[in-house]
């Protein structure tokens, strides 16, 4: 991929930018998802030094928020690797995993049959007349279909087994969506609930899993607002974003493909959400699957067989990338 591609999604202001922490963005995208965060992250601390656990923001939605809060409790890059790869951790990383155990496989899939009521239908359509720009299409869709009904209990009990307790004390945003209006809410910085409740809510995929009740109201996956919500940085401290986005795509040559509309709808998210940010005077850099990636995902991002194989190859399809001089430059100040 060329160093100019569009692959990164926004070439950000460039060396200039203004100064400040660094942000960083893990979107959504499943099982599928999660190892790609893993071979991104490796790949840019084995290339720059920078521990992404040193990030200023740390920025999760569905499968992201468990990457990210893995790394608030202590996870090196390194053991995510090792953990997708199905490789032993570090005793660090052992440690921190020991009551959350061995990686699980998802809940089979059964989508939801029943239909809610005419008069939630009704109530909910209603709101979005009356206030038609607070709740973007999907967000609003994911309040009309057939409610999930898989519990999210193998999330929770994940989240709950690296005994974080507390909030950690460095920036940790979860984004879900409220079922009733379909509006973003970010976890972490708007509220703060149970920790394990706000991942788990954060990845309730609509019409699979059951939404998650916080507070009397009932949230959804955040990737029904945006696969990546790398927007909700606009007015934090950070000079510098990176973005790991699994659900979108590389380059601007489309691809025949079942999954192509919507990759190619979470790459136009990620630039208008990057475009805004340069505005703001920060620097986005974003890693999202090439080719060679798409074609060790699959079109199904929940399979866990494709775990190791998608971390592996998002590791060295991220080496690549760095290998160039111009993505060195943008990571420069991870270096100083």
């Amino acid at each position: 991929m060329s160093p100019t591609d569009e692959g990164q999604a926004d070439p950000g202001p460039g060396p200039g930018a203004r100064p400040g922490g660094v942000g960083l963005v893990l979107g959504a995208g499943g099982v599928a998802g999660s190892a790609f965060h893993a071979g991104v992250l490796a790949a840019i601390e084995e290339v720059t030094g920078w521990d992404p656990r040193r990030a200023t923001v740390v920025v999760g939605t569905s499968a992201g928020s468990i990457t990210a809060t893995s790394l608030r409790a202590g996870l090196s890059t390194a053991d995510l690797l090792a953990r997708s790869e199905g490789r032993p951790m570090s005793p660090a990383g052992t440690h921190l995993f020991q009551a959350v155990g061995p990686l699980r496989a998802p809940p089979p899939l059964r989508p939801a049959t029943t239909m809610r009521s005419p008069g939630d239908i009704a109530a909910r359509l209603g709101r979005a007349a009356t206030r038609p720009l607070e709740a973007r299409p999907l967000a609003l869709l994911a309040g009309l279909i057939p409610q999930g009904t898989v519990a999210t209990d193998v999330i929770w009990e994940g989240i709950a087994g690296m005994a974080l307790g507390a909030w950690p004390a460095k920036h940790l945003w979860v984004c879900a969506v409220r079922e009733r209006d379909g509006r973003l809410v970010v976890f972490g910085r708007d509220a703060r609930p149970a920790l394990p409740d706000a991942v788990a809510a954060s990845c309730a995929i609509p019409g699979f899993f059951a939404p998650v009740e916080i507070g009397g109201e009932a949230f959804v996956d955040g990737g029904a607002h945006s696969p990546s919500n790398a927007d909700v940085l606009l007015g934090a401290d950070v000079g510098l974003v990176l973005v790991s986005s699994p659900m979108s795509e590389a380059g601007r040559r489309a691809r025949v493909a079942l999954d192509e509309p919507g990759r190619r709808w979470a790459r136009l998210a990620l630039g208008s959400e990057a475009r805004r940010l340069r505005r703001s005077g920060a620097h986005v850099l974003a890693f999202q699957p090439t080719p060679e990636d798409l074609a060790v995902i699959g079109l199904n991002p929940m399979d866990p067989t494709r775990r190791g194989a998608v971390a592996r190859q998002a590791r060295e399809s991220t080496l690549r990338r760095l290998a160039h001089a111009d993505t060195r430059t943008r990571l420069r100040p991870l270096m100083e």
